[in-house]
């Protein structure tokens, strides 16, 4: 998103977590750990105190996983009295707090109360976007946002490379954003067993039927479940090769040990803790989600995944809409 913004002419500084890490990218102009081969632009600054950057900015994108979000706010709070320009927080996250079962935003609202808070999401890989390839997103914002604050975030993000929608259903665009990574493990069960193309689009069809269905539940609104932080985003986690919650989900059906993964692998899977969020979200609301809670016996119970595709296809018989 650095390099998106600079190239789309906004005045950027990127402010990784590490000391160390800040030198190394100044250097380098690379995030060589993380986004290898994709050159920052000149114009990007590099920090990493905290206190400066902020007394600069606009807008901050929070792009720390979910179960970091809650630090990094904590992290950011001591210095907001020298911000007087700052109007607005964006988390890129796509995960529940699983302590609290809260979305990013509302972590926001309860850490950094004031400003206007949103999120922005979509079908998105990091190199696809750093390189300039065709790409949409959506921007949400709570309540306090005016529609001419919407639509001036949204041309501040926007390019020609990148295409960015507004919506008013903050609830249902984060709900999509972090639902869609547990059907993407589901989907790379379903690689990792060679089960074949019928039995995807079969599963990827119905985990969307499930999203809608949990999605309204929780509060969202059904139309957002269908647009680019539902449906969208989970085509692409769902069958692109360098999704990680795909990929986890194959690796584990191919014989990968869950503890392998998650200990010694620069792996970010949103959708293991998540699964275990919304399989205690499901039952504090009553709500029955069979794929998601397939997921959740595969990754907390020690289920065979063949076990559970079985099980999926086996349950009773009932008609398509119901």
């Amino acid at each position: 998103m650095a390099i998106h913004l600079a190239k789309a002419g906004n005045t950027v500084t990127l402010a990784p977590r590490r000391m160390e890490q800040a030198l190394e990218m100044s250097t380098a102009r690379e995030n060589r750990h993380y986004l290898p081969n994709c050159s920052l632009d000149p114009n990007i600054q590099i920090g990493w105190k905290l206190k400066p950057i902020l007394m600069e900015a606009d807008a901050v994108l929070l792009a720390a996983p979910s179960k970091g979000l809650r630090e990094l706010c904590l992290q950011i709070r001591p210095h907001l009295d020298s911000a007087d320009k700052l109007k607005l927080f964006v988390t890129l996250c796509k995960g529940l707090e699983k302590e609290s079962l809260k979305k990013p935003v509302e972590v926001l609202n309860e850490v950094l109360p004031g400003y206007i808070h949103g999120t922005l999401t979509g079908p998105t890989f990091a190199d696809e976007l750093a390189r300039g390839k065709p790409t949409a997103m959506v921007f949400a914002a709570s309540a306090n946002a005016n529609e001419d604050f919407l639509n001036a975030a949204q041309r501040a993000f926007s390019s020609p490379d990148l295409r960015v929608y507004t919506s008013l259903d903050l609830t249902g665009v984060e709900l999509g954003s972090c639902l869609k990574n547990v059907y993407a493990i589901a989907a790379g069960i379903c690689d990792g067993l060679d089960l074949g193309a019928n039995a995807k689009a079969t599963l990827l069809t119905r985990s969307l039927a499930e999203m809608v269905r949990l999605g309204i539940r929780l509060g969202g609104q059904k139309e957002t479940f269908y647009g680019l932080s539902g449906c969208g985003d989970m085509l692409l986690t769902c069958n692109g090769q360098q999704s990680r919650n795909r990929t986890f989900g194959q690796l584990i059906a191919e014989g990968v040990s869950i503890d392998e993964l998650i200990g010694t692998r620069k792996m970010t899977v949103e959708g293991y803790g998540t699964a275990k969020c919304f399989k205690l979200l499901c039952g504090e609301h009553g709500l029955e989600a069979p794929i998601l809670e397939e997921v959740y016996a595969v990754l907390y119970e020690g289920k065979n995944p063949g076990v559970s595709i079985t099980d999926l296809m086996t349950r009773r018989l009932k008609p398509e809409h119901s």
